[in-house]
């Protein structure tokens, strides 16, 4: 299969038909992306065969299958391996002696999220993690929803504090008293508005906010006071 080279639509490559894989591949099908999808288990390639661009089954550490497969022509690809450690470290090695630019591999634990940087994995992820961050920061009842990045920053959707109603965004300084930006304005029967100076903030309204991890916190524990007034 003719990788096609390029910004817009960019064939990717899929290694691992797991939960995680799986839910990777559909996504970029659904984007309308092509997507080629290796998995060594015969009856995962079987059941998804109908559901992806391509699947095939090889074994993704076998550099000699992976070059047959003609993985050097991706620039792009994605390493959705799950507990199998050693394969997932073998896997990207492949990918990198094939001079793939861009791998994502999934990662079970930090250490193995070094070992796969250290190896030539351009971006790590850890789904555990990153979801168990997300649930942590909503169950509390302050977010709405809430994404952690690795750099020390976050973005998070939460119910505007009082000191916001009745007030446009420009009056109420978030940035300036909060150290957060206010990316948007969410109101309950309506739709999602671009946060300008003048956007008006009202009770109720939900605030699309991104900062560093701790001043996210903080503006959005004002929120639990948000039904003081009636």
């Amino acid at each position: 299969m003719s990788a096609r080279r390029g910004p817009r639509r960019p064939t990717v490559l899929v290694i691992g038909l797991g939960r995680f894989g799986s839910a990777v591949a559909e996504s970029l099908v659904n984007q309308d992306v092509e997507v080629l999808c290796v998995d060594e288990d015969v009856e995962r390639v079987q059941h998804f065969s109908g559901q992806f661009t391509h699947t095939v089954q090889a074994d993704a550490t076998d550099g000699d299958a992976m070059r047959q497969l003609g993985v050097s022509q991706f620039d792009r690809a994605v390493v959705a391996i799950g507990s199998d450690i050693e394969a997932s470290v073998l896997a990207v090695i492949t990918l990198v002696e094939a001079g793939v630019e861009q791998i994502w591999a999934k990662a079970i634990t930090r250490k193995h999220g070094k070992i796969l940087s250290r190896i030539g994995a351009t971006h790590v992820i850890y789904p555990e993690l990153m979801m168990g961050q997300r649930v942590g920061h909503m169950v509390t009842g302050l977010m709405n929803d809430y994404i952690e990045f690795q750099d020390g920053y976050a973005i998070a959707r939460t119910f505007a504090p009082p000191e916001t109603w009745d007030r446009t965004l420009g009056e109420s300084a978030i940035r300036t008293k909060h150290r957060i930006t206010v990316i948007g304005v969410k109101r309950p029967r309506g739709g999602f508005t671009y946060a300008l100076p003048d956007t008006g903030v009202e009770q109720g309204d939900e605030l699309v906010v991104s900062g560093a991890i701790k001043d996210v916190e903080r503006f959005s524990a004002l929120q639990g006071h948000r039904h003081e007034r009636q």
